[in-house]
């Protein structure tokens, strides 16, 4: 389905023309109709389907209809990161360009001066604002945000919130919102948890499902089986020609992210790190040169496995196997975005297999096998292929074990259809 064939504005649709936005994706097909009939939603999808475009686009229409709350923030967008809020807030940019909105990224990590902007957004009412639980409540509670005039809440990445323990903030920031409102909900994944909030926020709503949990298509994916004395041998090897394109290398550590930024740079290659210690002007920074290509490889924590938006990503490495099978997914799926191909790779020692078999359970498929480079492989016994749950458990000694029981601006004439 084409934009066009949508019930959008001219204003949106000459946007989406100068981005060269022309088909719907398929959650976007399924979502928009549901929420510019004003339904609650409840949404999933593998990430790089353009599921913000799903809700920003209608949301967007509404808002030009008129009817809503002068002087009084009317979108409440909640992500669980500063860099979804960001992004979030530059494909507004976009698609808002020729449109008389206006909106506000709330989060954390900024200066005195960055907060008091957001004071007075609340103040003036800005029509959309996109926050993080931990700031928007610094505003609730010491500034008296006021957020009645509140006419639709979005959860985005829901079940990344939940992992980061926003429950309860969520549900305190709800409890400042209208009783009648619109409230949409995404979510990658669909845990105990995450089912619990819907029933609580959403009202009989409309569902729409594409591809849970899943990675990509345009994914290769391979795994090496190695013991930890080889995994930075390896990534040395993976690097040693730089012919490698953009990448990004995930560790479980912050100091794991510090150790082989180091050593890549031995290597000069374009590398920085990402992790939770940085300034938040040095991320932004980071961030920004990645996607400029002044920088190659990223070496990082999970705090971007979601919410950037890179579609030129090449190769995502698994350094250390994620803790859960669903953070795999979202590793993974900073490559291949927008239909493009890529790489994933992943490091599995014996350590981490009955964590790997869970992944592959997951995703309903086996990863397949690649062989080490000889000048790695020699460095250790070779790894065997044997499941966990396959694997002989050591017999014990019952008698002594001691084991015990268990803004408008100005467009130019359009030129849609002149293709």
């Amino acid at each position: 389905m084409r934009f066009e064939e949508l019930d959008l504005n001219d204003d949106l649709l000459d946007a989406l023309y100068d981005m060269r936005f022309e088909t719907c994706t398929p959650i976007q097909e399924l979502a928009i109709p549901k929420i510019l009939a004003g339904e609650d939603l409840l949404a999933s999808a593998q990430t790089g389907t353009g599921k913000t475009a799903a809700y920003l686009l209608p949301l967007l229409e509404k808002l030009s209809r008129g009817g809503h709350a002068e002087h009084k923030v009317n979108v409440l967008i909640l992500v669980p990161t500063r860099e979804l809020a960001q992004q979030v807030d530059q494909l507004l940019e976009g698609f808002a360009y020729y449109s008389d909105v206006s909106w506000l990224a709330v989060s954390g990590g900024n200066d005195g001066v960055a907060f008091g902007r957001q004071q007075r957004a609340f103040e003036q009412g800005g029509d959309i604002i996109i926050a993080t639980p931990g700031r928007l409540l610094s505003h609730l509670r010491f500034c008296d945000a006021d957020l009645s005039g509140v006419e639709c809440l979005v959860l985005d990445e829901a079940d990344r919130m939940l992992d980061i323990g926003f429950y309860d903030d969520i549900i305190e920031i709800i409890s400042h919102l209208p009783k009648k409102r619109q409230t949409l909900m995404f979510s990658a994944t669909f845990p105990a948890d995450v089912e619990k909030l819907a029933h609580t926020v959403l009202t009989n709503p409309a569902e729409v499902k594409i591809a849970v949990s899943k990675p990509a298509e345009g994914i290769t994916q391979g795994v090496y089986l190695l013991h930890d004395t080889q995994k930075v041998p390896l990534i040395m090897s993976l690097f040693a020609d730089k012919s490698q394109g953009k990448t990004i290398i995930f560790a479980s550590s912050k100091d794991n992210v510090r150790e082989l930024y180091r050593q890549l740079k031995r290597l000069n290659l374009s590398v920085a790190q990402m992790h939770s210690d940085l300034e938040q002007v040095d991320r932004t920074q980071v961030m920004l040169d990645f996607k400029n290509n002044k920088i190659k490889v990223l070496v990082a924590t999970d705090v971007v496995s979601r919410g950037i938006d890179i579609d030129d990503i090449e190769l995502v490495i698994n350094f250390d196997v994620p803790a859960q099978a669903e953070d795999y997914v979202h590793r993974i799926g900073r490559t291949a975005r927008a239909g493009a191909k890529g790489f994933g790779l992943t490091f599995v020692t014996p350590r981490d297999r009955m964590r790997f078999d869970k992944i592959e359970q997951f995703i309903e498929r086996s990863i397949e096998r690649c062989s080490l480079p000889p000048e790695v492989a020699k460095l250790a016994e070779p790894v065997e292929d044997i499941p966990a749950s396959y694997a002989r458990k050591p017999k014990r000694n019952r008698k002594n074990s001691g084991f015990k029981g268990s803004k408008k601006r100005q467009r130019q004439p359009t030129k849609r259809g002149s293709k």
